[in-house]
Parts: C-alpha cells; structure tokens; sequence
C-alpha cells in the first residue's frame, strides 16, 4: 500500500522496482562470482553494525596474514577514515562512499575491483557499509557473509536481525576482551545466532589482545586453500 496515498499501484509498482533492482544487482553479482573463481579469488563480506569493531578486526587479520596477498574494498557512507587505516598496513586499498545508500552494491565491487586489481590466488576482503539489514539482500559476488558483532551489542541481534545471520557462514564475535565487564553470557549469542542459522562458525575473538585470531585467521586460510 502506497504511504502516500494508500493506492494499491503505488505499491505493485515500488515492489516491482526493488524486484528489478535485485535482479540487475545478482546478474552482476554472479558475473563476479565467477571471475573470482576463474582467478582463484576469496572475497569474504564482512557485516556489522557501527562500531562492531570490522574495521580493528580487519587491521589485525591483515597483520596476522602477512604472507597472504590480500586487497581491500571499504564501504563507508562518508569519509575515507577506514581506507587510511588499512593503508597504513600495506595492502591496497578502494573506498566506496555511498552517500545515503546503506550498504554495498555488485557494481561497487566491480568498481573497486579496477582499483585495487587483486592477485590470482589471493584474498579480497570487503567491509560492508555499518548495518545489519540491506547488506543481508545484496549479493556482492563473495565466497562468503560474515557477520561482525561486538559482545557489546547484547545477545537478542540474531534474534532481531535474523535475514543477515541466516545469510552467514562464519560469525566474528568481537570485543570478547570485553566480557569480565559486562553482564552478558558469549553462549547464549552463539545460541541464538545457531537457532537462526544452525551450520555458522563462531569467532570469539579479541583484536586488541589478540584472543581467538589464530583460528578465525586460520579458518580464511582454509577459505583460500579450498580456492
């Protein structure tokens, strides 16, 4: 039903749009997908809300994985703060700036996959625009979502935002450091992650201690191994 003026069309015709923009958005999605695999490419999708800790746990993942060619695409409303960051690590970066748009597209990726060129057999790692629903809709040619989420953000996310977490393979749980100080149990996130998507893997880890990095960095190795 149309906002506006409650008309039936308006609504068919909105519905219609989003179908079509879907559409165009998993064409090209699948046209990247398959290069990526030609060239032996691992893009992995990582979402998160703001302040979940992606772009820290980025900057770490790349430190841990020095003997691995690894390029970056950041998706960020405004600013190019994230790209400055990764940066300083070494690695090449493109930062996407959406303006309103709340997440990352396929034509995004294709774009910044001219910029940053990365390797055959390599790794290409994409953080996705701070949300937890639209990036869940728009296929962005990875190999896998993962979804970052901070023990900060409480236990019910799964549970409110289920599309994302049932479009996971691996989840990242960020901050554990964290957890003496707050009044909340890591089992029962996982629980309720498991219930919305029962095959996720599971992350704790902290980037600021360096607590769980070897098995989530040794989890994106066998990602590449299996290339």
């Amino acid at each position: 039903m149309c906002r506006t003026c409650g008309c039936e069309h308006a609504s068919k015709t909105t519905l219609k749009l989003e179908t079509d923009l879907l559409a165009k958005n998993d064409r090209l999605a699948e046209a990247l997908r398959a290069k990526l695999e030609h060239d032996r490419i691992v893009a992995l999708n990582l979402i998160g809300s703001p302040g979940a800790g992606k772009t820290t746990l980025l900057e770490a993942t790349l430190n841990q994985l020095r003997d691995l060619r690894i390029a970056v695409i950041e998706g960020d409303q405004a600013t190019d703060h994230d790209a400055q960051r990764i940066a300083r690590t070494g690695r090449p970066v493109f930062q996407v700036n959406t303006g309103a748009g709340c997440h990352l597209d396929a034509s995004m990726i294709e774009h910044g996959l001219s910029h940053v060129a990365p390797a055959a057999r390599s790794l290409l790692m994409i953080e996705n625009v701070g949300n937890l629903v639209c990036p869940a809709m728009f296929d962005l040619g990875e190999r896998a979502k993962v979804v970052v989420m901070s023990t900060t953000e409480g236990d019910d996310k799964p549970l409110k935002y289920p599309h994302v977490f049932r479009a996971a393979t691996a989840l990242v749980l960020t901050k554990s450091d964290l957890l003496p100080h707050l009044d909340i149990d890591p089992a029962v996130i996982v629980a309720n992650a498991r219930r919305v998507q029962p095959a996720l893997h599971v992350f704790p880890v902290s980037a600021k201690t360096g607590a769980g990095m070897a098995e989530w960095c040794g989890w994106i190795r066998s990602q590449l191994e299996a290339s």
